[in-house]
């Protein structure tokens, strides 16, 4: 049997495409790519101002597939996690932090991640494969008519971080065409100021996404110097501090904002000295950046630390005298491992990742 095409998946451009193959004008792609996004309907029924005829084709001939939720955790906080199905056996994490003025929704794009960070929770699980546009735009679908109580034009997130599990540039066409959705006036109308993506530096898809798709963007840094960088996040083997400050540059030439956001995770006696600060303005002096100072949140079988309150905050004073706005990300959902760096979901790892882990401690 033929797979019915899930709308999720398709731009408005791609669902134009779609609905003139089979004879349709463009104003009705329009129109159920309003009802599915902006209102949340995942029922082609329920979509009134469409024919019926229309109606009943695309019963038959589509559908709108978010993927499953497979379990639900609610922080004392208020923040919330969603553990998505992903098919065989795999899930990823999503979660929702609720402020006076603002909903964010931290959205994964991968199945794991390849890049092996040993202080992040993720990283430790492996990778099994990319997530596709209607499993992360279906994560924002999900949220929305969930925290609204069910179909509804009132949007609960308004800003949208891929920060959680896997490296968004790693599935480049597959988060552009997912940027592309959530910034649409016809679906999410999320402004590029509010939707941010984070990476730990992949470099060509950095000046790649400068020119699609140019939104907010968190830079992964966690340390002032190669050497220690390449322990902290082995990407920065294959591209250096210095391409990827340079790439940095390039991206502030078409970015929403005129800084990158520079993330730092704070780990006791490995990069949290004064001496790791006075490095990191040096080594950032020509790039326009605010630090987000972000306290480790321990998981199983990590050998960090979390850096002390004092630590943390003698850190943040020196790149403030230094004249950089440095601000420590208060941690959310932590008793539901739902915070920075704790994210792991359920990951059939394709890279026997953790078995050569088990096999390099092995007696």
């Amino acid at each position: 049997m033929p797979i019915s095409p899930n709308l999720l998946d398709y731009t408005l451009e791609g669902m134009t495409g779609l609905f003139a193959e089979w004879g349709e004008k463009p104003f009705r792609a329009r129109q159920v790519f309003r009802w599915i996004h902006q209102r949340g309907e995942g029922n082609f029924a329920a979509m009134t101002d469409l024919a019926q005829s229309l109606r009943d084709k695309l019963g038959s001939a589509a559908a709108i597939l978010p993927p499953r939720v497979a379990g639900e955790h609610a922080s004392a906080d208020g923040t919330r996690k969603w553990l998505f199905a992903t098919g065989t056996g795999n899930a990823v994490e999503t979660v929702f932090i609720p402020e006076p003025r603002r909903g964010t929704l931290c959205v994964s794009s991968q199945v794991g991640c390849a890049l092996k960070c040993g202080f992040c929770s993720t990283g430790r699980q492996g990778f099994n494969r990319n997530l596709t546009v209607a499993e992360m735009v279906g994560q924002l679908w999900w949220a929305n008519r969930f925290l609204s109580g069910g179909v509804s034009r009132e949007r609960a997130v308004t800003n949208v971080v891929l920060m959680g599990m896997g490296e968004p540039l790693l599935n480049f066409e597959n988060v552009a065409a997912a940027l592309e959705i959530m910034l649409d006036d016809a679906a999410y109308g999320l402004s590029r100021r509010r939707v941010t993506v984070s990476t730990s530096g992949i470099v060509p898809a950095m000046d790649r996404l400068r020119e699609r798709c140019p939104v907010a963007l968190a830079v992964s840094l966690h340390a002032p110097d190669d050497a220690l960088r390449d322990v902290l996040v082995p990407i920065n083997k294959k591209y250096p501090l210095r391409e990827l400050l340079a790439a940095c540059l390039r991206y502030l030439e078409n970015a929403p904002r005129d800084f990158i956001t520079f993330e730092y995770v704070m780990l006791e006696g490995v990069n949290d000295s004064p001496r790791h600060a006075k490095a990191l303005l040096k080594r950032v002096a020509e790039v326009p950046c605010k630090f987000n100072l972000i306290p480790f949140n321990p998981f199983p079988g990590t050998d960090y630390r979390r850096s002390s309150p004092a630590a943390v905050g003698a850190f943040q004073e020196i790149l403030a005298e230094g004249g950089r706005v440095a601000t420590v990300r208060k941690t959310r959902g932590d008793d539901i491992d739902a915070a920075c760096g704790q994210l792991a979901g359920q990951v059939e790892d394709r890279t026997r990742l953790r078995a050569r882990r088990l096999a390099a401690v092995a007696p």
